[in-house]
């Protein structure tokens, strides 16, 4: 296929996908392809059945001599998506831990530790903190990917598949959420769902799962220009949901976004992208959860 059929390609599978599935059909109506793409880099690579997706994206009229080509386009499509969907990869459950206590963390960009080494992780750096005060916690595998919501996080732990389960669970998810405008009606849903994932990867011992609260991003320079106010507002709004479901079935919440809105200025609290937190951060949010940690597994 030349660049210029696999273009033309890929503009006919956005067009399947997108225009005529979510758009109604207008005559000449234009494609809209960053939004198609959108779509597609979400249900391409996250989707259970993706050989029904690429069957339904092959125009009716195809001989078979072009067929491969056009199934070597839509592979090449998902592979240069799947890269533009995350700027850092999914961490993956390890091996069998040799540790007495094994750790899940769930979340998104401020669990992967966006633009930060793995070892300012908060999940990791509290795991380190709990084998300084005795406690033998392997560092956490982590599901988590920046820019999830909550649908993206449950999608993510389905096509997963992870079969064991852990002696602690943290759970932190909920700002691309308010970032994309979401409501909070919900997000109520959806996070109500994650805490019984997390729940039942505990082996159904809700005492060893605790969330932690979002932070503020309206405190980072990348908000320079925006209404921090309003940031702030929605945020207290989703934090106060997560809170009022963790309450409803005895869920530990740690309340980390005081300590974000703390940063605000100091540019030692932000990592190199000015958004996203650094380990200096991050350790005064493992700080916060090690006092509740501690009193769970001694």
């Amino acid at each position: 296929m030349s660049f210029n059929e696999e273009t033309a390609f890929v503009q006919f599978v956005t067009q399947h996908f997108f225009i005529n599935r979510f758009q109604k059909p207008r005559p000449n109506r234009p494609v809209n392809f960053d939004a198609g793409v959108h779509y597609l880099s979400r249900n391409l690579i996250f989707s259970h059945a993706p050989i029904f997706l690429i069957r339904r994206s092959i125009p009716e009229k195809v001989t078979l001599k072009n067929l491969a080509k056009l199934l070597s386009a839509t592979l090449r499509l998902c592979v240069t998506l799947f890269f533009l969907n995350c700027s850092q990869p999914m961490a993956q459950p390890q091996s069998k831990s040799q540790h007495k206590f094994s750790f899940l963390s769930l979340g998104d960009s401020y669990t992967i530790g966006e633009s930060v080494g793995e070892a300012d992780r908060w999940s990791v750096q509290l795991a380190g903190m709990l084998r300084q005060n005795g406690i033998d916690v392997g560092n956490p595998d982590i599901i988590a990917r920046t820019g999830w919501t909550t649908d993206e996080l449950q999608a993510a732990i389905r096509a997963a598949n992870v079969r064991k389960t852990y002696d602690l669970v943290s759970l932190l998810i909920g700002v691309n959420n308010q970032y994309r405008g979401q409501s909070t009606e919900k997000y109520r849903t959806e996070f109500r769902e994650l805490l019984n994932t997390a729940i039942q990867f505990a082996g159904n011992r809700k005492e060893r799962v605790f969330v932690l609260s979002i932070p503020d991003w309206g405190a980072s320079a990348f908000a320079a220009g925006r209404d921090r106010q309003k940031i702030a507002a929605d945020i207290d709004a989703f934090n106060a949901v997560a809170k009022e479901e963790c309450k409803k079935i005895g869920i530990a919440f740690i309340d980390i976004t005081p300590i974000s809105r703390q940063a605000a200025g100091d540019a030692s609290q932000f990592a190199s992208d000015g958004l996203h937190y650094s380990g200096k951060q991050m350790r005064q949010w493992a700080e916060l959860a090690l006092a509740h940690v501690k009193t769970i597994l001694k």
